[in-house]
């Protein structure tokens, strides 16, 4: 069976194994005295208290096998060999759209470590798809859920 791997940059991999780390040295023990303290209540049956615990006590786990998997899988991010104007996975891209001349900027990411919010996006993401391998100055159709787009290439820089 081939496994799956995870595209990451460095700092991903670092913010991973700290998340991983908190969930088992700290939020383990919490949730294990929240169950010692529920079962203190009696009928474990009707125990609301009992019952949250164990429930978060299974995401718990089941995010530790997660990052667990992520993290033993994960493959970093090297752009030695790519032109420094040519968008790859861990740059940051910054294009306008056209004809408006919105700018809109992203690092580009594996999808374990996509944050939109914070203007991480996912290589497998319509847009980075469209964009990666580009270069500077080229013009980008991107097909999205919402139609298509017309970008150009303003910058590329590394993350």
């Amino acid at each position: 069976m081939v496994e799956k791997v995870y595209p990451m940059t460095l700092e991903g991999k670092e913010k991973l194994e700290q998340e991983l780390e908190e969930l088992k040295t700290v939020k383990r023990g919490e949730i294990i005295e929240r169950i010692k303290v529920a079962r203190s209540f009696g009928d474990l049956s009707e125990n609301s208290e009992y019952e949250s615990a164990k429930d978060e006590q299974a995401f718990v786990e089941g995010r530790i096998t997660t990052l667990e998997n992520m993290i033993r899988f994960a493959e970093i991010i090297d752009n030695e060999g790519v032109d420094s104007d040519e968008v790859s996975i861990g740059k940051t891209v910054i294009f306008v759209e056209l004809p408006d001349g919105d700018e809109e900027e992203y690092m580009i990411v594996g999808s374990a470590e996509a944050d939109p919010f914070s203007g991480k996006i996912s290589n497998d993401s319509p847009i980075a798809r469209a964009l990666i391998g580009k270069k500077v100055n080229d013009e980008v159709t991107i097909s999205t859920p919402g139609g298509d787009m017309q970008v150009r290439i303003t910058e590329v820089k590394k993350s």
